[in-house]
């Protein structure tokens, strides 16, 4: 089915965000990891691999309304500190929250709902879920401070997620 071009260009775009915060996600997990932080490593992996089924989906639609994919991911600056890492990765999530919220407005202009349906479950996953856990984490190392907030985290087994 041949899809509107201008929401297969935008598609197209959306893709390369949701590649570029997957590969945010993986190499900042594989740091918590490293660092000895498993109840992190085992949020932000499972973060990724959302971030792949949202590109997963993204790349499904492209394909079906005849689209040609770009895979490249957009460029990303990855975290070294524990707080750094958790600023990138909401940073990433506000930039995906803008730019899911227009190409759903363009969407609807056009008419391609089915589209719209797919990147409106996106945006609730990225305000519900992803930001919102971030801004918690965030405000935690505000509040507690850093080194409270990473005893605390050391303290928590991984499925208290």
């Amino acid at each position: 089915m041949k899809g509107h071009p201008d929401v297969v260009d935008y598609l197209k775009v959306l893709l390369r965000g949701e590649l570029a915060a997957r590969d945010q996600y993986f190499i900042h997990s594989r740091r918590y990891e490293d660092m000895g932080l498993m109840s992190l490593y085992e949020r932000i992996n499972h973060e990724m691999q959302e971030e792949t089924e949202h590109a997963d989906a993204l790349l499904r639609r492209i394909l079906f309304l005849e689209g040609d994919p770009d895979m490249r991911p957009d460029e990303f600056i990855a975290g070294y500190t524990v707080e750094e890492m958790l600023q990138r990765d909401l940073e990433v999530e506000y930039r995906v929250r803008a730019a899911l919220a227009e190409g759903m407005a363009l969407c609807e202009r056009v008419g391609d709902f089915v589209s719209r349906e797919i990147l409106r479950v996106q945006l609730q996953d990225t305000e519900e879920d992803h930001a919102h856990w971030l801004e918690q984490q965030l405000g935690l190392i505000k509040r507690l401070g850093i080194q409270n907030y990473l005893t605390a985290r050391l303290a928590q087994k991984p499925s208290q997620e």
